[in-house]
């Protein structure tokens, strides 16, 4: 890896449905070309030698779109990890999942879990799927595992230990593909920041 090349990409995967739409073809259509895409750039990402790639897959706040894009959405995810978990072995990816998993049906959460169970020998490259994930849920449920344990006065490495993130560096460069500039309830570290 040259001193160049990031170690944590993360990208919002957004625009996806407002590109199929300008194509006269529906919302749906756009997220599975982005699936597609989202493929190379797993592939592109670890032949430059990039170690981790989050990608924004589904947000807690997706759940407020129309009922067949939100089932759309999950039946996309199930198809592509079923399909794509042989390219995962095959190129050494771990799958990674961070979110919160109780809003997820029981189908879900066992393809989600199934997957990280058979890439956690996988070590060339790890995508993490930030799937039913949003940063502020992220430190409420953090907030909350932290009281549950009798935490009062964490240090941030205690705080950051309860993140979904805590296994994982920070990202070195974050792109939204629609070339917008919000941030949207990405990234714990993000909003800290911001």
């Amino acid at each position: 890896m040259s001193r160049r090349t990031p170690q944590h990409i993360a990208i919002i995967m957004d625009g996806n449905g407002r590109w199929a739409e300008q194509r006269n073809q529906p919302r749906l259509f756009g997220h599975r070309q982005g699936a597609e895409t989202l493929k190379k750039v797993c592939l592109s990402s670890l032949d430059l030698g990039v170690r981790y790639l989050t990608v924004y897959a589904f947000s807690t706040e997706n759940w407020k779109r129309p009922r067949d894009e939100v089932n759309g959405l999950m039946g996309l995810l199930k198809l592509y990890v079923t399909k794509e978990l042989k390219t995962f072995n095959k190129h050494g990816i771990r799958l990674r999942f961070i979110g919160n998993s109780e809003a997820l049906s029981e189908d879900i959460k066992k393809i989600i879990h199934d997957a990280e169970k058979n890439t956690k020998n996988n070590d060339a490259f790890t995508l993490i799927v930030a799937f039913n994930y949003g940063a502020r849920d992220e430190m409420l449920r953090a907030h909350k595992a932290l009281y549950r344990d009798g935490i009062e006065a964490p240090d941030e490495a205690i705080f950051s230990s309860y993140l979904d993130t805590k296994d994982f560096p920070d990202p070195d460069l974050m792109i939204r593909t629609s070339g917008e500039k919000r941030i949207s309830n990405f990234f714990a570290v993000a909003v800290i920041i911001r």
